[in-house]
């Protein structure tokens, strides 16, 4: 029988490596790495999956998921779908309201928490959320004084379908024989920039299709190490962790704490990586920062060999010839400084790196390809199943999100907007036909195309060029259009700014940017050369660090159109921040709050004043509110 399901799939591997020591997954726990076996594994999903069918889930129930990337999520995520329902997955920041929210939204029978924390967020919406039979927590820590007969040991669980196993023990395995292609996999809730999330329907076929897709332009094998620990509850996560975990039987190392991530990727050295576009963006800033504290010997040897890296870069991004002098001084500076400043950040061994999420600066993803990494941008969306265009290693235009996936299609609309389909286009929003009908385009063909919301060409060579959101292409009172997003994108690749925004309209005349800078890269800065500040706010009023940011957009000015310089800027006192709902949970403005929120800033940058009182309401996160009040100032750009 030909696997239609993640769990078929998954099960042709527990068969294939049954009585081995393959190892299908490991974490870092208490300092050493956890190795699981597929065996071990098998029984852990098996016991998990049939312990909630004794609990009273039914196929076709869903099941909520909030925790970090862990073993017992990936053994609960397989269980789930194992058994015919459906794994929704929530954001672990999210606050109880939204939790709330999506948990009624889904019709969420059951919740796995993965902790104190997210238990006591449920606890808190207990009554709000009547469907809820149990929640189920696999960390124990901070939980053995909880007496309330709602909350359920993991454990507990799989003691349950261990015994239930041992009464029917082929059960299991008739269950998943019974999942067709069509099946729910996964409610993928979109991150909300302009109203409440929606849920879409992803279903097995959707991953199937994706995980395969992918692997005919970067083949997986099952002695490929993948780290996980983008949230899975983002479709990101979900189509590169679960997906070719159970189609390729790819290695998956779950790191010890969100907190170990980077020294866990260093000692794993996985084959292939996948960040959003601001961690690639930290890294930069990272690798940057380090090279001004490095020793001078380092520093001449990255002077010298990063043009040389450039240059070769851009002979492989031309498709052209490199000569013989060029290759063999690139390969000195890999062996000099690429290679061990690569194997720093554990990226040494990746045959290849994806970016995904909000888009990425061109400026970082040459930065990458001249120190040797072929990083490559992923562009789709959730109602996608991730991706649907990507570069090819051997067709890389850093201005491009590269061409389509094998079996995916795309068009521009006559608009302007960019359509794509695939047989990895979603089912539809849950409880939300209107909003389905919106999403989707129907051909003359009946062939439906998802309407992105984003503005776009299609290039000479059949590359996808990304622009901005529909919504958020700006026209100048001089007739010219400009993208904020490629704008900031080009901003943050200084390691001295965390975020930007900028802003701009027929009424306004010319750009202007709220800039919110990275305090650690900034707060180091300032401490070598002997300035003194004592919080974020008093940082970034500093005039020495308004010069340092001025500097670095008069950089990025010098790229850009004309009509599309940025002519003044405001250093913000706060940093941007998603539980004040500025940002969304994947990190992504939300431009219209953000505009009326900072209005008062917005008004000052155009009406000719040069600083603005700034009164703030500050929610931190142990729950106390405090008052900012602050002078910001306002600093004009000169050709």
């Amino acid at each position: 029988m030909t696997p239609e399901t993640l769990p078929q799939h998954w099960l042709q591997h527990v068969k294939k490596y049954r009585g081995t020591d393959k190892v299908a997954s490991r974490q870092k726990d208490l300092g050493i790495w956890q190795r699981f076996t597929w065996d071990q594994e098998y029984e852990h999903v098996r016991d998990f999956g049939l312990g909630l069918l004794e609990l009273g889930l039914k196929r076709g129930d869903r099941v909520a998921i909030i925790g970090d990337n862990d073993r017992e999520y990936l053994w609960g995520a397989l269980a789930i779908m194992a058994v015919g329902a459906t794994v929704v997955g929530i954001f672990t920041d999210v606050t109880p309201n939204e939790v709330e929210y999506v948990v009624n939204h889904s019709d969420a029978t059951f919740v796995l928490a993965g902790d104190q924390e997210q238990c006591d967020k449920l606890l808190e919406i207990k009554e709000q959320v009547p469907r809820v039979n149990k929640v189920i927590y696999w960390d124990e820590r901070g939980m053995w004084h909880y007496n309330d007969p709602w909350l359920m040991d993991f454990k507990d669980v799989e003691a349950l379908g261990r015994a239930a196993a041992e009464q029917a023990p082929d059960r299991f395995d008739a269950i998943i024989a019974e999942g067709r292609g069509e099946d729910m996999a996964m409610f993928c809730y979109t991150s909300g920039t302009t109203g409440l999330p929606k849920g879409a329907m992803i279903t097995h076929r959707n991953f199937i299709y994706e995980a395969f897709a992918f692997a005919a332009i970067d083949p997986r094998y099952p002695t490929d190490n993948f780290l996980s620990f983008i949230p899975m509850a983002w479709i990101g996560g979900a189509a590169l962790d679960i997906g070719p975990h159970t189609t390729h039987g790819v290695i998956l190392n779950f790191a010890e704490s969100p907190e170990t991530v980077q020294a866990n990727i260093r000692e794993i050295a996985p084959d292939s990586l996948l960040y959003n576009s601001r961690l690639w963006e930290n890294l930069v800033a990272m690798i940057q920062v380090r090279m001004i504290d490095a020793t001078w010997f380092n520093r001449m040897l990255y002077r010298i060999f990063l043009p040389i890296g450039y240059k070769v870069a851009d002979y492989r991004l031309a498709k052209q010839h490199i000569p013989w002098h060029w290759r063999l001084l690139y390969q000195l500076g890999k062996l000099a400084i690429f290679n061990p400043m690569l194997s720093q950040f554990g990226l040494h061994k990746a045959r290849t790196a994806y970016t995904s999420g909000a888009a990425l600066s061109p400026d970082v993803i040459r930065f990458f390809l001249a120190l040797g990494l072929p990083l490559r941008q992923i562009y789709g969306s959730t109602e996608l199943t991730g991706g649907a265009v990507a570069h090819r290693q051997d067709d890389i235009k850093f201005e491009s999100v590269g061409v389509p996936l094998p079996g995916a299609k795309m068009m521009i609309s006559p608009e302007g907007e960019i359509y794509l389909t695939s047989d990895g286009l979603f089912a539809g929003y849950h409880k939300n036909p209107e909003a389905t009908d919106e999403a989707l385009y129907i051909d003359e063909k009946g062939v439906k195309w998802f309407r992105t919301g984003d503005a776009g060409y299609i290039d000479e060579d059949g590359h996808l060029i990304y622009l901005d959101r529909m919504k958020d292409m700006i026209s100048l009172g001089s007739g010219d259009k400009y993208s904020p997003q490629y704008i900031e994108g080009r901003l943050k690749f200084s390691p001295y700014i965390s975020h930007a925004m900028t802003i701009g309209d027929e009424t306004k005349g010319y750009v202007t940017a709220l800039i919110t800078i990275d305090f650690d890269n900034v707060g180091r800065w300032a401490e070598k050369r002997g300035l003194a500040y004592t919080t974020y706010t008093d940082l970034s009023q500093k005039p020495e660090v308004y010069q340092l940011i001025r500097e670095d957009i008069e950089k990025v000015n010098r790229t850009l159109p004309e009509p599309a310089r940025v002519r003044k800027f405001a250093l913000l006192h706060k940093e941007f921040d998603a539980d004040e709902g500025e940002m969304t949970r994947t990190r992504k403005l939300r431009r219209r709050f953000l505009a009326d929120r900072y209005s008062d800033i917005i008004d000052a940058l155009y009406d000719g004043r040069d600083e603005v009182r700034v009164q703030a309401t500050v929610k931190y996160r142990d729950g106390r509110v405090g008052v900012i009040d602050t002078t910001l100032r306002i600093q004009e750009l000169t050709d």
